[in-house]
């Protein structure tokens, strides 16, 4: 799967073979422990392809997520994370969604990366609306965030505090 960073690569191929052998989605999933950043952003590619096809099958693997990808220092793991986090939320224990939050708290605070950013500012930003603490929480790293000089995350930051503070 490893190659060029800005192609897809073999990732489709791949995610075939996982939707046709349930089993082999264990194997895809160890890829996170290559040494090859471009195999661990091309499994986070397959793995949401895989969510989007058969959601079911990656919710046994919600501690691993958290666990596992969680402890991974690639922004296309942290992003996808977020992604992930946001589609699994409703299978997730109380346990599983506290340890999700702490990471994308941790990488609302630290992360320098544009698009981790913005994708932890969408999860964050959904799961606030039912969570008061939380977007108490939020609100500071938001105006922090509005004040960014990236456009994207500037905007996303702005939008959100519209959205939930309005």
């Amino acid at each position: 799967m490893g190659g060029h960073p800005n192609s897809l690569g073999r990732t489709l191929e791949v995610v075939e073979i996982v939707l046709a052998n349930p089993k082999r989605l264990d194997e895809l999933f160890s890829c996170y422990q290559s040494d090859d950043e471009v195999v661990r952003l091309r499994t986070s590619n397959a793995l949401k392809r895989v969510e989007a096809e058969q959601h079911s099958w990656l919710v046994p693997f919600i501690d691993r997520l958290i666990a596992d990808v969680g402890a991974v220092d690639q922004a296309s793991a942290q992003w996808t994370l977020a992604q992930l986090f946001a589609k699994l939320s409703g299978d997730m224990t109380r346990d599983q969604k506290k340890r999700s939050l702490a990471i994308m708290k941790r990488n609302i605070k630290a992360h320098t990366d544009w698009i981790v950013l913005n994708q932890t500012m969408a999860t964050l930003c959904d799961w606030a609306k039912a969570d008061a603490a939380l977007k108490k929480w939020l609100k500071p790293h938001l105006l922090r965030l509005a004040q960014d000089n990236r456009k994207s995350v500037k905007t996303k930051a702005g939008k959100a505090l519209e959205a939930l503070y309005k």
